[in-house]
């Protein structure tokens, strides 16, 4: 790896937003260490020489633990420049319904807490150091739904988002002190395969009128990891086509 190369290291790795994060960072120099459950697909693979992949089940702790510890024996002493919590969970109950306060298995609304906010937490501990070294950025994704009651979202997801979301306000705080910035992009209806099948009936609510793209996320993940966004900290990009405003 030369050491004139930023990196960035992207959890959810795998397809959807992350997929399209991969891409971008790629073509405009960065080198990559990616992390999710299962191996990139195909369609993901990428060159050996500018990224390496680590699998690990966030919703796990001890995985999640093994996963820093292989990480930052893999990094070294070199600085990591960009954190991107991109990986997130939004189960189904056994009726098919999202998990609502009423319904599902209270052990799923662990994991999904496990994924969705406390592996952004570790993981911003457990790269602290590297990120200092790196005068770096952490991003997090959150969700509309955090922030507005959504019709598919389900309680258990909508609340993890929003908790992430305040905790992207107190992380850009704490972590202003390391000279690292800390913000947010909260994705609308993005076609991904997390979206809901009924999600069309959402279009007549977006003002620009359409599904936006996991590129549109990407596009604003990489700008608050680049220079040009040297001065935002504590901030949320809504990616949303103007939903969030109505």
């Amino acid at each position: 790896m030369s050491d004139d190369s930023k990196l960035m290291l992207l959890t959810g790795a795998s397809r959807g937003i992350g997929h399209a994060t991969v891409q971008i960072f790629v073509r405009r120099g960065w080198r990559l260490l990616t992390c999710s459950r299962d191996a990139p697909p195909a369609e993901c693979l990428r060159d050996p020489d500018r990224a390496w992949h680590i699998s690990a089940d966030l919703s796990d702790p001890k995985s999640l633990d093994a996963f820093i510890d292989e990480a930052n024996e893999w990094l070294g002493d070199r600085p990591l420049h960009a954190l991107v919590n991109n990986a997130g969970w939004s189960p189904k109950s056994s009726f098919k319904e999202r998990l609502g306060v009423l319904n599902g298995d209270l052990e799923a609304w662990h994991r999904v807490f496990e994924v969705n906010f406390f592996a952004p937490l570790k993981l911003a501990r457990g790269f602290a150091a590297s990120l200092h070294k790196g005068k770096g950025a952490i991003v997090n994704i959150t969700s509309i739904a955090g922030h507005e009651i959504h019709p598919f979202a389900g309680s258990a997801y909508s609340t993890s988002k929003a908790a992430l979301s305040a905790l992207t306000r107190e992380m850009a705080n704490e972590f202003a002190e390391l000279g690292v910035r800390v913000n947010a992009v909260a994705p609308g209806e993005i076609e991904t395969a997390m979206l809901s099948p009924e999600t069309e009936v959402l279009i007549p609510r977006i003002p620009l009128q359409k599904l936006g793209q996991p590129k549109d996320v990407a596009g604003a993940i990489y700008y608050l990891c680049s220079e040009d966004s040297e001065y935002v900290t504590g901030t949320e990009i809504f990616v949303t086509g103007g939903q969030h405003i109505l």
